[in-house]
């Protein structure tokens, strides 16, 4: 059965291959970038419903949704891919502690607090009318958070990213339980999944070091897990660590 699935950030890397596997199944892709790549241009000629937006920014996320609420009766799914990673400020950077925080807290934590209480009905709609026996529809639609490994670790240089990335876990556990038993909400923590292609082989090497299953995942692994979310039908609240064993050393 066809699905109407909402991906922010799928510019690149692994909004970039949700969109594109989804998209390939069938599936209706309302998507939403900060800038314009290449990609963008592809999803719109294959018919994906594209929206720029900076998360950033409380005025344009309204303007999403209004256009969401608007042109699209129905809403299966929401991935909220969409990150920014901002080092935290030493004396000589533009940008001052209280900006990067807040800049972190708007993307990670506001910007989807916004959205899924602004798209709760929408979901709660598609879920009651997925079926007409009443165990069918249980869980029927899914709010699924891409928080980060440092969530539950932390970073010695990137404290404001980790812990507006613990907050969003945190708001997994409180969506879950106010949007029960119809929208089932659950993150994924991933570390390392895709190298950037401007990364040397030293940083590579160093990175790999920090799992016992020294190896880049690919995004197959983030896609296979996210079609498990949403077949399942007994899993909220939970978050899904895709690491490569890092807790372990």
């Amino acid at each position: 059965m066809s699905k109407t699935i909402l991906i922010t950030g799928v510019g690149k890397r692994i909004g970039l291959a949700l969109a594109k596997h989804f998209m390939a199944q069938g599936h209706k892709v309302i998507g939403t970038y900060r800038r314009h790549y290449q990609s963008i241009d592809e999803f719109k000629k294959l018919g994906a419903s594209l929206y720029q937006c900076d998360l950033n920014s409380p005025l344009a996320i309204e303007g999403l949704i209004a256009n969401i609420l608007k042109q699209h009766p129905r809403l299966d799914t929401v991935i909220h891919n969409a990150s920014d990673w901002l080092a935290d400020p030493n004396d000589s950077d533009d940008q001052s502690p209280t900006e990067v925080m807040s800049r972190m807290l708007q993307v990670h934590v506001a910007a989807p607090y916004q959205l899924n209480l602004a798209l709760a009905p929408l979901l709660t709609q598609s879920a009651l009318a997925h079926n007409h026996t009443s165990t069918a529809q249980i869980g029927a639609s899914n709010i699924i958070h891409i928080t980060d490994y440092v969530a539950e670790k932390g970073s010695k240089k990137h404290i404001a990213y980790a812990a507006s990335k613990a907050a969003l876990h945190n708001m997994t556990l409180s969506f879950a339980a106010k949007l029960a038993p119809n929208v089932k909400v659950n993150s994924i923590a991933p570390a390392m999944i895709l190298f950037n292609e401007l990364d040397d082989l030293a940083y590579k090497v160093k990175t790999l070091a920090k799992s016992i299953l020294p190896k880049e995942a690919g995004s197959q692994e983030i896609i296979a897990l996210v079609e498990y979310l949403q077949s399942s039908h007994y899993v909220t609240g939970r978050s899904f660590a895709v690491d490569g064993g890092r807790h372990l050393l």
